[in-house]
């Protein structure tokens, strides 16, 4: 392994880090020194400046290094200790501004926005509510969720000249989904695009929501953490503090970031609608409209609301938010029905598109399952018979099939584990499973004593550190994490 080059990509993107911390630290000025309102400048000062010099050590000390094209191994590296100290210094904002926020809380918070998860400490009895936090760290904590969205890997990809040799590596074990889908030949090139349409998406949401009344600060927080899924809200009752046209075009940009990008790449640039064609965007779609419905009978039912346009709306936006991995709350979906909770529940591991911000397992490997099983029993039936598998027309390559199979089982083993030593360390039933299945999959609210009425500051603080493991894991896909612990990625 290429150990200086490694360091030295590192020490890059902490610089980067340092000029986003800079830009949160902006709003901290304004609301210090021009409004007199906030009191968290300091806090950013010293980040940035432990952040920068940290950046700066790691590059001078590695500046003689291999400048071979890094590899495989070198990218897992990369991208694993990479958002590890991404993590650890994006938190020093929380801890230096205090009032609750302890290093395991700080830590936390800072994975749960890096990772897109949206699970909070904030609004505990020893911990602020959301609503009182500064100005300054209410931007930092949505744009943590921007940065970690589409990934400040492939952030750094596109940007920077001198990884676009073995590029690829970092791309592939940093981009969500079963297969890091380029769009066009040049790894670099299609970070840049990927980048350019999540600006994009951004831009155009923050406009919607200043037109519908929300101030420019509560725009672009929101719009931040609305296209990577990510949850994070700068106020305490989330998305239910805002109106229902908000609600609405909350619901319509979950959907959008919740498909592949590839499929909005092919829209913009070739003017095709590509989306009906795809497989995994129509079982998409279908699931929410079905998942939709069944909340709507189910609560209607059971009487906790009337059939209108309000009841629809948090049907509607509960199950977009939910699949998507979002994390976002109009209502306290705790309280609903034992059918509507429990489908909530399997709907923790569902996911949106591969190629999205969305996290969970993602639709194209239950689709994969799916064909999987039914071709087994296909071949019990004819065991003479071939039967591929097939999605969009193409052929599935078995070993493309095997990885999938594997990842299922391992993300089913990691939650079963987790949620046995959250129940250990004292959770119900509920939450245990809950907040092991929402860690994983980067959900943010869960069910039980961390659902979406409730936070996650009364957790053990071993249970806060195993759920932010959890967290990284189900951000880089299990096995980018997985693979360092394995003695035979060390050896020579």
């Amino acid at each position: 392994m290429l150990k200086k080059q490694v360091f030295y990509i590192v020490g890059l993107i902490l610089l980067f880090l340092s000029a986003a911390l800079s830009i949160s630290s902006l709003w901290s000025l304004y609301y210090d020194f021009y409004l007199n309102q906030d009191n968290d400048l300091m806090s950013f000062i010293y980040s940035i400046f432990i952040t920068f010099f940290s950046s700066i050590i790691l590059i001078i000390i590695t500046r003689n290094r291999d400048r071979s094209e890094i590899t495989n191994k070198d990218g897992f590296a990369i991208v694993t200790l990479g958002w590890m100290l991404i993590v650890f210094f994006s938190s020093l904002p929380y801890y230096f501004y205090g009032n609750g926020f302890t290093f395991t809380n700080a830590f936390f918070e800072s994975m749960s926005g890096l990772t897109t998860t949206g699970a909070t400490i904030l609004g505990h009895s020893s911990t602020p509510s959301i609503e009182s936090l500064p100005h300054g760290l209410l931007f930092w904590r949505s744009f943590t969720q921007f940065i970690g969205g589409m990934g400040i890997i492939v952030f750094s990809i596109a940007i920077l000249p001198l990884l676009g040799m073995g590029g690829v590596q970092l791309f592939r074990a940093e981009v969500a989904g079963p297969v890091a889908d380029k769009m066009t030949p040049r790894v670099k090139q299609t970070a840049k695009l990927l980048w350019t349409i999540y600006l994009g998406l951004v831009l155009i949401l923050t406009i919607l929501l200043l037109i519908q009344g929300l101030s420019f600060h509560d725009s672009i927080c929101h719009a931040f953490t609305t296209i990577a899924t990510a949850g994070f809200s700068t106020k305490n009752a989330s998305i239910g503090a805002f109106n229902p046209t908000v609600q609405w075009t909350i619901i319509v940009f979950m959907f959008i970031a919740g498909t592949s990008f590839t499929l909005h790449y092919i829209f913009i640039s070739n003017k095709k609608m590509e989306y009906l064609k795809d497989t995994e965007f129509k079982v998409f779609s279908g699931m929410i409209v079905i998942c939709s419905l069944i909340f709507l009978i189910n609560i209607v039912n059971s009487d906790l609301y009337k059939l209108n346009f309000e009841s629809v709306r948090h049907s509607i936006f509960n199950a977009v938010t939910i699949i998507t991995t979002t994390g976002f709350t109009t209502e306290n979906y705790g309280e609903w029905p034992a059918l509507s909770k429990t489908l909530v529940f399997f709907l923790f591991f569902v996911g949106g598109c591969a190629g999205s911000t969305t996290g969970a397992m993602k639709i194209i490997r239950s689709i994969l399952i799916y064909k999987y099983l039914v071709s087994e029993i296909r071949k019990m039936l004819h065991p003479n018979g071939v039967f591929p598998l097939r999605i969009n027309g193409n052929v599935v390559p078995d070993d493309i099939v095997k990885k999938t199979l594997g990842f299922y089982l391992f993300y089913i083993f990691i939650f079963v584990f987790t949620a046995l030593i959250f129940a250990m360390l004292g959770l119900d039933v509920e939450t245990a499973l809950s907040a092991s299945a929402s860690s994983i999959g980067n959900i943010g609210p869960a069910l039980g004593s961390v659902g979406p009425a409730h936070n996650w500051a009364h957790l053990p603080e071993l249970a806060k550190w195993l759920a932010s493991f959890c967290m990284l894991l189900g951000r880089l896909e299990i096995f980018t994490v997985m693979v360092l612990f394995s003695r035979t990625f060390w050896k020579k």
